[in-house]
């Protein structure tokens, strides 16, 4: 009990000299040992490290999960270290509702086609996402979160145990410092003197053994940031297979609609006369803006093949006027004799018919010509 008593008192009595040690400083009535610029940079560069790890864990953290709710959530299942339980994303949600929608609306309409072999597109995008996000959560936020919660943690209990050994170190030297002044008047206080320099010597040993701790730890700020490189970059390569995945996907989505396009607009002009002057258009949202050729006005001796549902190529003459030069952007495969295959990067020649859908052209390469994707074209001046 009496040890006990003591020891506390022997803290007290630490922790009232270092705070009148920092008043002191902070008013400019003491000295303070300053610590070399090299140590100094180490300071700063921990924690420029620190603050910017912080911010770029919480904005991905935004990235792969907008929902503040579900962010919240997860965080608590992770402090009581619990799996956070399956959810399902905006993109399979989507393709749900899209499914369900088909089978009220008629599967075999074509809307409800559309709307099945969308809704299938979107379920393949949202797993895409899951995978992405469990991808990115392992590769790039867990590494930051250690760091974070890990060596941060210690480097900053160091730091302190630093700060409170240079406080000792610095109120040692004052007292010593006072201890020689008064003996400079009266020679009874050499014993004074030697204490107050035997404590300076203990003080002096312990602030440099911390300090030299302290260096270690942050001279390893530097392997951090290789390791956080390494995690970057495994990152980036998560998200270029994700965005990879759903450029395929719509690119597939959309050969896919513009095959069924035609058949789409003959079945809506039987079932609905009144529609007819305004076709339903399937656009791909995702692939750049082509301007459409304007319609060009009916041409005597060229027939109206398009307006009537079958394509000839060998009857489909071009237009005295309204030909134009295009690049083909990507790859085309041709579904049947009336479409003309395309590769990427080739230069053909297109125009239109009248009564052609505005989504397609009729493109020439050589002696080959058929029906193409305006969409797939860059179209040229």
């Amino acid at each position: 009990m009496e040890f006990n008593v003591k020891k506390l008192a022997s803290d007290a009595g630490v922790f009232f000299s270092r705070a009148m040690q920092f008043t002191e400083e902070k008013l400019g009535q003491a000295e303070k040992t300053e610590l070399d610029a090299h140590f100094e940079n180490l300071l700063a560069r921990a924690d420029c490290t620190k603050n910017w790890t912080e911010k770029i864990l919480r904005q991905t953290e935004v990235l792969l999960q907008p929902n503040p709710s579900a962010r919240v959530e997860e965080f608590l299942y992770e402090k009581l270290d619990r799996k956070v339980p399956s959810r399902v994303t905006n993109g399979e949600l989507l393709a749900q509702y899209m499914t369900e929608a088909a089978s009220d609306f008629g599967p075999g309409t074509p809307y409800g086609k559309t709307l099945i072999k969308v809704g299938e597109t979107q379920r393949r995008l949202g797993a895409a996402e899951r995978e992405f996000i469990r991808s990115a959560s392992i590769s790039f936020l867990t590494p930051l979160r250690n760091f974070l919660e890990g060596d941060w943690r210690t480097i900053s209990k160091e730091r302190r145990i630093l700060q409170n050994r240079r406080l000792d170190l610095d109120a040692c030297k004052a007292r010593l410092k006072k201890a020689k002044a008064a003996e400079a008047k009266a020679a009874l206080w050499s014993d004074e003197v030697e204490k107050a320099e035997h404590e300076l010597r203990l003080t002096q040993t312990e602030f440099d053994r911390q300090a030299e701790v302290t260096r270690l730890l942050l001279e390893g700020i530097s392997s951090t940031h290789v390791n956080h490189l390494r995690c970057l970059h495994e990152f980036v390569e998560s998200q270029t297979n994700y965005y990879a995945q759903c450029y395929q996907f719509m690119l597939d989505l959309q050969k896919q609609l513009g095959r069924f396009s035609g058949t789409f607009v003959g079945n809506a002009e039987s079932a609905s006369p009144a529609a007819a002057t305004s076709p339903p258009t399937v656009a791909a949202a995702t692939l750049p803006a082509v301007p459409t050729i304007p319609v060009v006005p009916t041409i005597v001796g060229v027939p109206n093949t398009v307006a009537e549902g079958v394509l000839n190529p060998n009857e489909v003459k071009p237009p005295a006027s309204g030909t134009r030069r295009a690049r083909v952007l990507y790859d085309y495969e041709a579904a049947d004799s009336t479409e003309l295959a395309l590769l990427a990067d080739e230069m053909i020649t297109v125009y239109s018919l009248p009564g052609m859908d505005p989504d397609w052209l009729i493109g020439e390469r050589g002696n080959q010509k058929g029906k193409v994707p305006v969409t797939y074209l860059e179209l040229l001046s």
